[in-house]
């Protein structure tokens, strides 16, 4: 089922490897022009096309955009309990982890009576996406809103697309969360239109422009999210999902096959990849993936994903070319089956979350880990980091100057303020000595 590309005896330059193993030819890019006539529909018409939006991408028009507050309670009151419990313990590893994240304040002295305060302040408001296309997902309620809780954000508006099934209301699960979590401003909206609902504001429903959106999606979702980018701030593009599993002969064919698996059910555009230097390793992963795929829940649907262009084995030479391609290709999710995993986490520097060992597959970092779900895709995670509270933090400077110390620094301001052609820059300083 999976492709094999044999790279052993190449020279694995990132250029090379990028070629060997594309990302799926739906890129953000490729729909950007979509989306922002998605979203300037939305900044023009506010709910009226949303409500239209919601009858064509999802799962048919709501009653209303803005879910009422009675009915997100009445949701969490119905939660049944091995959810909520399972809920709670999610929020309960992710809140410990997020608060690990925190920055104390820091002030540098730079003599007497000279320093900079750095602070980390919370954005005034967020707007958290929660997908529901093919999959309905309380886990990314718990994943947004928690580290925006921790980093002490007080105004948290989440929006989720219409549900076919509940007639075109938001799902109950996904209600009961955001009600356990104490949100009560829920939208029914999804995709582009939301992200840019949340961007730009719409009036028509009270909901307020966010300062900053986050969450994970499909490629429209990503899109629209580069689209904003600016206008608010942005967490990654948190796009279809990618897992890369570097694997030897030590591995267990049947693991490393469930796992492949595991993502390529998110999305027909999920990429699951294997990279070993192990072929018998290769030939069993794929015997098992074959097997399982057929049987699994969502058969089509990982058929598709794992015989697609972004799926497949690669062969290598050895553990440090399994590093360099993996590097390379700067996955979401990376996960480590060799014998002394930990000795190759240290040069696995591109991969939005590494889960080490044969214990800590993927699809505990979905749910119960602690760590966060919404992580980098499409090769961001060369610059981008996943979820955290940082993205609901602004880092400012406070500075003080006493007379003295300004005087102490008055020489240095004019030689660069006159050698910048700015002369009243040094003016500025030398009038406090007139």
């Amino acid at each position: 089922m999976l492709r094999t590309i044999d790279l052993r005896g190449s020279a694995l330059d990132a250029a090379t490897i990028r070629a060997a193993l594309p990302r799926p030819a739906d890129d953000p890019g490729s729909v950007q022009a979509d989306v922002v006539a998605l979203i300037d529909d939305v900044r023009a018409r506010g709910e009226a096309a949303l409500l239209e939006q919601a009858d064509r991408f999802d799962g048919g028009r709501p009653p209303a955009i803005r879910v009422p507050v009675e009915e997100i309670v009445a949701a969490e009151r119905a939660l049944p309990p091995d959810i909520r419990a399972a809920l709670e313990i999610t929020i309960e590893r992710v809140r410990a982890a997020s608060r690990a994240q925190l920055s104390e304040p820091t002030t540098t002295h730079l003599g007497d009576g000279a320093s900079i305060l750095q602070r980390w302040l919370p954005v005034r408001r967020v707007g958290l996406y929660v997908p529901g296309g093919r999959a309905v997902y309380p886990s990314s309620v718990v994943m947004n809103v928690v580290p925006a809780q921790v980093a002490g954000v007080r105004a948290i508006a989440v929006a989720t697309p219409a549900q076919r099934d509940q007639g075109g209301r938001a799902h109950p699960v996904v209600l009961g969360a955001a009600g356990l979590l104490g949100v009560h401003e829920v939208y029914v909206m999804g995709g582009s239109g939301a992200v840019g609902a949340l961007a730009h504001g719409v009036p028509g429903i009270g909901l307020e422009p966010v300062d900053v959106v986050t969450g994970p999606g499909n490629v429209y979702v990503a899109a629209a999210k580069r689209a904003v980018a600016g206008v608010v701030g942005i967490d990654s593009e948190a796009g279809p999902t990618e897992i890369v599993v570097i694997a030897d002969d030590s591995a267990d064919p049947e693991l490393v096959a469930a796992d492949l698996i595991s993502q390529a059910e998110h999305d027909v555009l999920a990429a699951a990849v294997l990279v070993t230097d192990s072929p018998s390793l290769a030939a069993a992963v794929d015997e098992a993936v074959v097997r399982r795929a057929a049987a699994t829940f969502h058969a089509d649907r990982v058929r598709t994903s794992l015989t697609a262009r972004q799926s497949g084995i690669l062969l290598v030479d050895d553990r440090a070319a399994a590093v360099a391609v993996s590097n390379a290709y700067a996955p979401e999710h990376l996960e480590v089956q060799t014998v002394d995993p930990w000795s190759l986490v240290a040069d696995l520097t591109e991969a939005g979350a590494v889960f080490v060992g044969a214990g800590t597959p993927v699809s505990l970092g979905d749910y119960a880990a602690g760590s966060n779900h919404v992580l980098p895709t499409g090769g961001t995670a060369r610059f981008a980091a996943g979820l955290s509270v940082r993205p609901f933090l602004r880092q400012q400077q406070v500075v003080d100057y006493s007379l003295e110390a300004l005087r102490a620094a008055r020489p240095v301001v004019r030689a660069l303020a006159d050698a910048e052609g700015l002369p009243a820059h040094g003016d500025a300083v030398d009038a406090r000595f007139a």
